[in-house]
């Protein structure tokens, strides 16, 4: 038994988030996308997150073909400049880079020609519409697979198109999911929270990612450790970001 755990009434009382050790999606460098509007806030939420225990971050901009058309080479310039606004804070913090890529057509004429931001085990995250489904995703997964590319869709609870299957589905093509923290205590809707409870309890989450934004989400990320979500999840066993 772990000790995080109370032995009166089974209960959890607080499992600590360091426990992830790396966070695989924010949105730290500043002035790229919807996430820190500069450096000094980026520095703000990143020593956030050092409070909260985490020792990495690998932060990932939005690409996005009508809204945030980020180079790579435009995101590890901007994680250079982090980097090194950390060093002169003295803020002891690993931050890497990646990128959540949204999936459209542009995403997907760009497969096989470009060199896409991953992480870990060549992981790349994606992100899908809000809105509607893309109609071939499987053959876009297939594509990406074949350059040898390990899929991470983004916060998959928050598409409230997809059923449960469709989940079981998309994880038996490989796929792997990486839920937000903040869906744990409801912050989007108490129906994305019940979706989360869905995907724990089918072993379907590999990965838990803050998706910070902003100073406002950083400070709701403790609430997760009393959440009995987070505690379900973590006695599962499936979580991989301590691994990269």
């Amino acid at each position: 038994m772990l000790g995080w755990f109370s032995n009166k009434q089974e209960e959890l009382i607080t499992v600590p988030l360091n426990i992830l050790e790396t966070d695989i999606h924010s949105h730290f460098i500043a002035g790229i996308d919807d996430g820190a509007p500069d450096l000094a806030v980026a520095v703000s939420l990143i020593k956030k997150m050092s409070s909260l225990g985490y020792k990495k971050a690998i932060t990932t901009p939005h690409v996005m073909s009508d809204f945030y058309q980020n180079s790579s080479e435009d995101i590890m310039e901007g994680l250079k400049m982090l980097q090194r606004e950390l060093i002169k804070e003295s803020v002891d913090f690993q931050i890497d880079a990646a990128a959540e890529y949204y999936i459209d057509f542009a995403f997907e004429q760009k497969i096989g020609k470009e060199k896409f931001l991953t992480f870990g085990d060549n992981y790349i995250l994606v992100e899908l519409s809000f809105i509607e489904p893309i109609k071939n995703l499987f053959n876009i997964i297939f594509k990406l697979q074949l350059e040898g590319y390990n899929v991470v869709l983004a916060h998959p609870e928050r598409y409230n198109y997809y059923t449960l299957d469709d989940y079981k589905q998309l994880r038996s093509r490989g796929v792997f999911f990486q839920i937000n923290l903040l869906s744990l205590i409801g912050y989007y809707s108490s129906d994305i929270k019940l979706k989360t409870a869905k995907l724990i309890k089918e072993d379907l989450v590999s990965f838990a990612g803050s998706d910070c934004h902003n100073m406002h989400h950083a400070e709701l990320y403790k609430e997760c450790e009393k959440e009995v979500l987070w505690h379900d999840l973590v006695k599962r066993g499936t979580l991989l970001n301590h691994t990269l």
